[in-house]
């Protein structure tokens, strides 16, 4: 959706402003917590709700998390429950994430895999995939059976699909032309 991430923009530009290049990291998985939690479906009715005062969503929303909101995510979390925003907030995490990757030259990776990757294989294939790709990769792996075998990356809009699913649907069309 076009207007969310029209929405969402400032927000992580601002954000991206005010923590320093040593806490990006933490930032985001806090800012991760905060959008997965503000994304569902309960934590916005409670937050729509117009017998509800903001400091209470605010309250319910902090309470809920893990560890203290640190202070820049607490005055972004304010800011966009008094400005009716929330429903932004996973877009803003999203373009946050961007910002830090870009300012320092890593990509996100979606590794899916037919099979659960060990952390000596996880460490060849990334970086195999960084050579592949050309940069830093911080790959997250998910396991998909459906692939049969190999592994599909997902880097950016970039696609590399080495699975056994693929190169079978590459013969089917060879066959069937």
């Amino acid at each position: 959706m076009a207007e969310l991430a029209t929405i969402a923009r400032p927000y992580a530009e601002a954000l991206f402003k005010v923590i320093m290049p040593a806490e990006q990291r933490g930032a985001i998985e806090q800012l991760d917590l905060l959008a997965a939690l503000t994304a569902e479906p309960q934590v916005r009715q409670f937050a729509d709700n117009p017998r509800v005062s903001t400091e209470q969503v605010f309250n319910v929303i902090t309470g809920a998390l893990p560890a203290p909101l640190w202070p820049a995510l607490q005055n972004l979390l304010r800011t966009m429950l008094e400005n009716g925003r929330l429903v932004a907030l996973p877009e803003v995490a999203t373009q946050y994430r961007a910002l830090v990757n870009a300012g320092s030259g890593v990509s996100d990776a979606l590794v899916y895999s037919a099979f659960p990757i060990d952390e000596a294989q996880g460490v060849e294939v990334l970086a195999a995939l960084e050579k592949r790709f050309g940069r830093k990769l911080n790959a997250t792996v998910q396991i998909d059976p459906s692939l049969i075998g190999g592994i599909r990356v997902v880097v950016g809009d970039e696609v590399y699909d080495g699975s056994v699913k693929a190169r079978l649907e590459q013969m089917k069309v060879a066959l069937t032309a």
